[in-house]
């Protein structure tokens, strides 16, 4: 292959110098999801030793300094740190003098749009709000996984072709959020994704008080299908008591969680609540049926 080739990734023009201000699990599999498709990851800044660490063998080449040297070397600075610390970390830069006019400042919090970057924006920088919609560990397989992932973005719309390129080139689909429903987005979000967690981790115990040995064995086929099954059908893939409208099979479940998990019976009862609603709606109950389910879980 001759030594520049436009097919190889680093070949490609306008290859931009990518700092990361956060080297944590997020902030290093995107770096090196960018660095893979030819942008250069010029700068990291680390705390801990575990994410000085991290950098070193997820990027390497990066020199580790502080935020600040990480934002006037990058014409792309990732901002990939916890939610609750963007905003004040945004107006903290801007604060310290560093130059940031021109450059691209990108941040990965689900909950915020472009607007938290408002301080770094004012002061010139170009602000994208790009959060991949995925979990991550922390292990080298992170980088595998953003493959076809999708990305909420949010930006000025002058900038929505460039963050829709940067998605893309990470492998990634993007998917337009306006900034008035971030929130919405997140919440949607970390609702299916985080309580799912939660609600497999409450079966499992309650099967081992039941006396399975195994329960994620037991769980894992059934949890897929109905995954599968609400993904392509919605609420026409539900089945279940409540669905069927048996209340006294629903009364049972409440009896019994709330002598062996009062906690998981609050979360049952919510549950099947919005659960027999949907379905009434959906044509799926009858009006009849959920009255009878609806006063079996009232409290």
């Amino acid at each position: 292959m001759p030594a520049s080739d436009p097919a190889r990734p680093q070949d490609r023009p306008a290859r931009l110098a990518v700092g990361v201000v956060g080297a944590g699990r997020v902030g290093t599999a995107l770096g090196e999801a960018l660095s893979r498709a030819g942008h250069r990851v010029v700068a990291v800044s680390a705390v801990s030793e575990r994410s000085r660490a991290r950098a070193e063998e997820r990027l390497p080449g990066a020199a580790v300094v502080t935020p600040q040297e990480v934002v006037a070397a990058a014409d792309l600075v990732l901002l990939t740190v916890p939610d609750d610390v963007l905003p004040e970390l945004a107006s903290g830069l801007v604060a310290t003098g560093v130059p940031v006019t021109g450059r691209l400042v990108l941040h990965t919090s689900g909950r915020y749009g472009a607007g938290v970057l408002d301080p770094m924006t004012r002061a010139g920088a170009l602000p994208l709000a790009v959060h991949p919609v995925m979990t991550f560990t922390g292990r080298p397989d992170d980088v595998g996984r953003l493959h076809g992932i999708s990305y909420g973005v949010t930006s000025p719309e002058p900038l929505r072709p460039v963050a829709e390129a940067l998605v893309m080139e990470m492998g990634g689909e993007p998917a337009w959020i306006a900034e008035d429903r971030r929130t919405l987005y997140h919440a949607a979000l970390a609702g299916g994704a985080n309580h799912l967690v939660t609600l497999v981790v409450e079966a499992m115990d309650l099967l081992r008080a039941a006396g399975v040995a195994e329960p994620g064995r037991m769980l894992g086929p059934l949890l897929g299908a109905a995954l599968d099954n609400a993904l392509r059908l919605g609420l026409d893939g539900l089945t279940g008591p409540v669905a069927r409208g048996d209340a006294g099979t629903v009364a049972g479940h409440v009896s019994e969680l709330a002598r062996v998990s009062p906690e998981g019976r609050r979360a049952y009862v919510a549950m099947a609540r919005l659960t027999a609603d949907r379905a009434l709606g959906a044509g799926l109950l009858r009006p009849e049926d959920a009255e009878r389910l609806l006063e079996v879980l009232a409290d």
